[in-house]
């Protein structure tokens, strides 16, 4: 139990007319003996229904206000078919976010009231400030009551035993990303993807075996980026949201979140259609070709090997050609030095192409020949538009068709 005070108060209430001395005592002695009478292996997570204040509200959408056990987790919410449209929440999110923006973020509320990773993405929200981003989080909070928490996606990043605090959450919010990189992403990628029990550890006790379905979202004024990670599955598995500007005219009104809470019972109808949309849609996210466009920028910011293979004046795939490894890094130094990059190790580069290999249409082997006719290690069906012969940069000179540079 991660909080147990208000038990220890309840206990007391109950028993201090009757027990004047060892209250303390007494309290943990209770409490103890109601754990072991309580006790259950487990309570595994129920993916087709979600638990509610006055009943059971089941995947198809029928309601069932008999079904009410104990369970991990019920969201402090009742459910009630006939609650009036969330007017205000809507008209919120109209001036927060894209129309076409607004159907990916209802479909993430809505995963994040199952206890499931299945669709194995994280969002984040970004802006320039002052357009009222923290006021959706204050609303969410109350929507999930105990089973959403605050957080920081750069505290899961680097501390190992910052994941067992969200065992059994659905919904970690960090209200103020962090703009510094994450060192390491291994953490933060189990956490999205999470199938089942994963490891957790807690600090001074043995690591043990947990359920973990804890989605992660974020509002922040910046991109999420890595240090080193540049795979493609760290920014695939995230959702990239980008909000509208403020209103020159918009009046903030300090009690928006408040007012928003009030529509609590029609906001969960809202997520639940979002819910369901997605379930019908194999747990794959509608997303806009901003949103799309938005990771792409992000994978090329973060990878600015991903523009120099695009850069045609530079190098081109053609699979009659190949190239050292020197001379491939001889000409992407130059790319960097003209465009104002800071250049990648070659280990990262020669990584990223062994591993798309296949998108690339190139072979990594050893059977590539240098200038003076040495074997090396290299790429096959990549020709360099500059002569990398002479490693320093006044060496290089650009290929021209024919050796005409007015052809």
């Amino acid at each position: 139990m991660q909080d147990d005070a208000p038990l220890r108060e309840a206990i007391f209430e109950e028993i201090h007319p009757y027990v004047h001395t060892g209250v303390p005592n007494k309290i943990k002695n209770i409490i103890e003996v109601l754990k072991i009478t309580a006790y259950m292996p487990e309570f595994p997570p129920e993916e087709d229904r979600i638990h509610l204040a006055n009943g059971t509200l089941f995947l198809e959408g029928s309601f069932d206000a008999n079904c009410f056990y104990v369970v991990r987790t019920r969201l402090p919410v009742a459910y009630n078919p006939d609650t009036p449209e969330p007017v205000r929440w809507k008209a919120y999110l109209a001036g927060l976010l894209w129309p076409e923006d607004i159907v990916t973020f209802q479909e993430f509320v809505g995963y994040c009231l199952l206890p499931t990773n299945k669709a194995q993405r994280m969002m984040i929200i970004k802006g320039s400030g002052g357009e009222g981003k923290s006021q959706a989080g204050t609303v969410l909070k109350k929507l999930f009551g105990i089973n959403a928490k605050d957080g920081s996606v750069g505290k899961v990043s680097e501390n190992q035993f910052a994941r067992a605090d969200l065992e059994h959450i659905h919904l970690m919010i960090d209200d103020d990303m962090r703009m510094e990189a994450l060192k390491q992403t291994n953490y933060v990628k189990s956490l999205v993807t999470a199938n089942g029990k994963m490891d957790l550890e807690v600090k001074g006790k043995q690591s043990y075996q947990g359920h973990m379905f804890a989605r992660l979202l974020a509002f922040s004024n910046g991109d999420l980026q890595s240090l080193y990670d540049r795979s493609d599955g760290f920014y695939r598995r995230q959702l990239i949201l980008t909000t509208r500007g403020k209103a020159t005219d918009r009046v903030d009104d300090p009690d928006l979140a408040a007012k928003l809470c009030t529509e609590l019972e029609g906001i969960l109808l809202w997520a639940f259609e979002g819910l369901q949309r997605l379930v019908a849609n194999q747990f794959r996210f509608t997303e806009s070709e901003r949103a799309r466009q938005n990771r792409e920028v992000l994978k090329q910011d973060g990878n600015n090997l991903l523009m120099f293979l695009e850069s045609e004046d530079y190098i081109q795939f053609d699979p009659a050609c190949s190239v050292t490894s020197k001379e491939l890094m001889a000409v992407y130094d130059v790319w960097c030095d003209d465009n104002g990059f800071t250049p990648l190790k070659a280990r990262t580069v020669s990584d990223y192409l062994v591993a798309n290999a296949t998108k690339y249409g190139i072979e990594h082997t050893n059977n590539v020949y240098s200038v003076d006719g040495r074997r090396v290690w290299g790429f096959k069906g990549i020709k360099l538009m500059l002569d990398s012969g002479i490693r320093s940069r006044g060496g290089l000179q650009r290929v021209y068709p024919n050796d005409n540079p007015f052809s």
